[in-house]
């Protein structure tokens, strides 16, 4: 992964947006491959050998943001009760996408790979509140609570109407 990051600035089309790769830094728009989000990195914990307790670290190594986008982790090897596996945990939050773990992937079909963000990642929604984020409490102080307006098809219906209702189950 260019750390330079050179075909953003000339890129003919605009695909590449030199906005969410940079940062002002002294009042110049500085450029950093590390606010790249192009995709996010997902492990198969069925085929990735150190998930097995077979010692691998290619991906983590092959990671261009190291210790930060990929970790190490030490986890309890269930199947012998004796042994720990060390596996590989991507951070969503620091995983840019780039491929380079895919392509240092020592198995025969890549036990890590690169999607979308969109696809790899789920969203909670908007009724969910972090307690301990503060930006996320003041999200919740600005909000009217005394007209919040429910749009599901479930909450037009009172809970008698079905709760503990089974017809609905059964129709084919």
């Amino acid at each position: 992964m260019c750390t330079d990051i050179p075909c953003v600035p000339v890129c003919p089309t605009g695909a590449l947006d030199e906005d969410l790769v940079s940062h002002v830094e002294e009042g110049k728009k500085v450029l950093d491959i590390n606010k790249a989000q192009m995709g996010l990195a997902i492990v198969d914990h069925e085929s990735c050998v150190a998930y097995w307790g077979i010692q691998c670290d290619a991906c983590y190594r092959a990671c261009p943001i190291l210790g930060q986008a990929i970790t190490i982790e030490f986890m309890r090897n269930e199947r012998t009760g004796k042994h720990a596996k060390l596996v590989p945990v991507v951070h969503a939050d620091h995983c840019t996408g780039c491929g380079l773990c895919e392509h240092a992937c020592v198995t025969e079909k890549a036990a890590i790979f690169v999607l979308p963000r969109d696809v790899a990642m789920g969203k909670a929604g908007d009724y969910y509140v972090k307690g301990w984020d503060k930006k996320d409490q003041e999200r919740i102080k600005q909000r009217d609570l005394n007209n919040l307006e429910t749009t599901t098809e479930m909450s037009e219906k009172k809970p008698q109407d079905y709760l503990n209702m089974d017809e609905e189950l059964f129709d084919e």
